[in-house]
């Protein structure tokens, strides 16, 4: 056995020799077979060669959820490059700190993400199919021309492990970009897992960003294990359920919010989803009650997933091997350690809140120039171990169990009081009229901060704040006692599902609170 056969990248190329016109990758109506795939990577990975790009340089991907953009991903990386899929949800402003920090040498981009770019990225752009009416650049190029450009034949670059695979940007809206580094090493690794449960007759229905974490582990996942890749270009629930329907699907990443509109689709029940084997959840949390909706009307098993993109902390609650556990996010994965500490460092004896951290094989190499960010990020364990901190307050129960409480940010401290988001945000959900909830701190000036809840009703459903509150307070300890509540038709969310507490911290409704 070779060390190709232990890479995504081996993987592939060995599929695409052993099952040419297998289906690989499907987005709308076009199909991509396995030779497709592995000939556009290699060709792709030439013509960043021949365009001069050397290895360890960058290649900024923003061009949505389309087949150019997976292309253009491997074929950075089989070049020896690094893979820098930006978020096209940001504004002009912020994607050009991310430009400005990772210093792309080429930038492949559809039509909006060339028209944002223009006079802010100086590298080359290799424009998708589809975004030739603007104006290019002289150094532009179409894709299909630049990939024209490369022989099929070549094999991927020679790299180290631990040489950098892709840098994944965890926020760009505030303060300094972070860019996440995974090596080859990690990323081959997680690919490798047996996490996803995927074999070379699965199908993997993805309908989250392509420059997101949460998609691009199943996506690298079923391209290591063979299994077909259907991607939808922007989420709907109707379309999702009838696409998963007509292709069969077996495998699913979402996040909560698309969990809870598909099981709200007033033709959920109509669709034939029966050959669903593992659906997983990720990047927020998920209320007990949506966990239970799951297990009782969609086929397969249920598994949520709570970790860092960063890497070091996994952790897997497999719901319907463990239903009086709903509650919590589950037990560490294999190979994972995990720990709780307090506010001084210290770690915590099981049942006690604090900040959840954790080590595993497979961990980031660091933030991409910023050494100030890699050192705020550890913790060490008396015998000098390195730990990644989550920024998550959590707690273990006697059986091994993980509850989280909620950001270590989001604390609220009431009178000296320390008051947990999650825990109130758990009761609002178990009122059967709510769908999701948020909990904030709001100024007092007898408290210094005092709970504020925010509730979104299920459809058709009229909730009225002031009994809602009620309702809570008296299921609520004496200090966790909310101070108000609104009623909102959504909650500000981030384009994977998080919620935006930022953005909730200066709502108006606040203002009242004394």
């Amino acid at each position: 056995m070779t060390d190709t056969d232990h890479t995504i990248l081996g993987r592939l190329f060995a599929r695409a020799a052993a099952m040419p016109d297998g289906l690989a990758l499907t987005a709308g109506e076009r199909r991509s077979t396995w030779r497709d795939l592995a000939t556009g990577t290699a060709q792709f990975a030439d013509s960043v060669r021949r365009a001069g790009i050397g290895q360890g340089e960058r290649i900024g991907i923003l061009a949505g959820n389309r087949p150019e953009a997976v292309v253009a991903y491997l074929g950075g990386i089989a070049a020896g490059c690094v893979a820098v899929p930006l978020p096209s949800s940001l504004r002009r402003a912020d994607l050009a700190r991310l430009i400005e920090d990772c210093a792309p040498a080429l930038l492949v981009a559809d039509e909006a993400g060339a028209e944002a770019m223009a006079g802010v990225c100086a590298a080359p752009v290799v424009r998708v199919d589809d975004a030739g009416a603007g104006e290019r650049g002289p150094g532009d190029v179409g894709f299909d021309d630049f990939v024209g450009r490369g022989e099929a034949g070549t094999p991927p670059a020679a790299v180290a492990p631990e040489a950098a695979f892709n840098i994944i940007y965890s926020s760009g809206t505030t303060g300094r970009p972070k860019g996440i580094v995974h090596s080859h090493r990690m990323r081959n690794g997680q690919a490798g897992r047996g996490v996803f449960a995927i074999g070379p007759d699965s199908v993997m229905l993805l309908a989250t960003p392509l420059y997101s974490n949460t998609t691009l582990m199943p996506l690298l996942a079923s391209l290591f294990h063979g299994a077909q890749v259907v991607l939808m270009q922007k989420f709907d629930a109707g379309r999702y359920l009838a696409l998963a329907e007509d292709v069969r699907a077996t495998h699913t990443m979402l996040v909560p919010v698309q969990y809870q509109r598909l099981l709200a689709h007033p033709r959920f029940a109509d669709h034939d989803l029966s050959a669903f084997a593992v659906k997983q959840c990720t990047s927020a949390p998920m209320a007990v009650g949506l966990k239970r909706d799951i297990l009782a009307r969609w086929p397969g098993r249920f598994v949520e997933v709570y970790g860092l993109t960063e890497g070091g902390v996994t952790v897997i609650l497999d719901a319907a091997r463990h239903p009086d556990k709903l509650h919590t996010v589950g037990r560490p994965a294999p190979g994972n350690e995990i720990r709780v500490i307090d506010q001084d460092g210290h770690e915590v004896a099981a049942g006690a809140t604090g900040e959840v951290v954790g080590r595993s094989p497979l961990m980031m190499t660091g933030y991409w120039r910023r050494p100030d960010a890699d050192a705020a990020l550890e913790w060490r364990a008396p015998d000098g171990t390195a730990f990644f901190r989550s920024g998550d307050l959590g707690a273990f129960d006697p059986d091994g169990f993980l509850t989280l409480q909620g950001r270590k940010k989001d604390l609220i401290i009431s009178g000296g009081f320390n008051i947990y988001p999650g825990d109130l945000e758990a009761v609002l959900l178990e009122h059967p009229d709510v769908a999701e909830a948020a909990v904030v701190a709001a100024e007092s000036r007898e408290w210094g901060e005092t709970p504020f809840g925010f509730v979104v009703p299920h459809a058709g459903r009229q909730i009225d704040a002031a009994a809602l509150r009620e309702w809570a307070n008296a299921r609520l300890g004496r200090m966790q006692r909310l101070a108000g509540l609104a009623i909102r038709a959504h909650l500000p969310r981030s384009s994977i599902g998080k919620v935006l507490k930022s953005e909730l911290t200066t709502d108006p409704a606040l203002r009242d609170v004394r």
